[in-house]
């Protein structure tokens, strides 16, 4: 990133209204592919510039801003992806996002990180039950990255932490939104 850049983000004097709340937002909007949980990381300054949402500037906020400042300013160590080698999916969700990390290995066969997603749920989304939000967070993954993966001479490695997505390929009853990733 541009050394002024830094200089500007580390200087961002902190927002004092929602269009600076918005500025801000926007300016992070194009680094959120370089930031492990942005949308988590950044909820509580996203809850500010809702409509009808009275501004409260409180730790939360505070906390976010700050956060998000450091990360803006760290290099991101990010791999270019080869198509050639194996990729690694590893995907989760919270009760606000979802999240999704695409990985590769090197030559000492170390994972690193190629990209990094992060997506709020809507409101409808936030009423899905676990295992449909952790599910989500994959297919939003294999769409984000589908021109890496689909091609690609070596399978996909998909990780998640619900241990019950495990069996979603196994026979059983479906709901329609289910049935529609089970397509994908």
């Amino acid at each position: 990133m541009d050394p002024t850049k830094l200089d500007g983000i580390k200087d961002w004097p902190t927002p004092t209204t929602v269009k600076g709340v918005r500025s801000f937002l926007g300016f992070g909007n194009f680094y959120r592919r370089f930031i492990s949980h942005y949308s988590d990381l950044a909820r509580p300054l996203n809850d500010l510039t809702r409509k009808d949402q009275p501004w409260e500037w409180k730790e939360p906020q505070q906390q976010a801003f700050a956060t998000l400042k450091e990360r803006f300013a760290e290099a991101p160590v990010l791999i270019i992806p080869d198509k050639t080698k194996s990729f690694q999916v590893e995907s989760d969700a919270s009760k606000f996002a979802t999240g999704a990390v695409l990985r590769q290995q090197d030559g000492n066969g170390d994972w690193h990180p190629c990209a990094y997603l992060s997506q709020s749920l809507n409101e409808a989304e936030r009423n899905y039950q676990i295992y449909d939000r952790e599910l989500l967070g994959i297919i939003r993954a294999l769409t984000e990255w589908r021109h890496l993966l689909e091609g690609n001479m070596h399978p996909v490695d998909i990780l998640s932490d619900h241990k019950n997505l495990t069996f979603f390929r196994t026979p059983q009853k479906l709901n329609r939104r289910q049935a529609r990733w089970h397509l994908f």
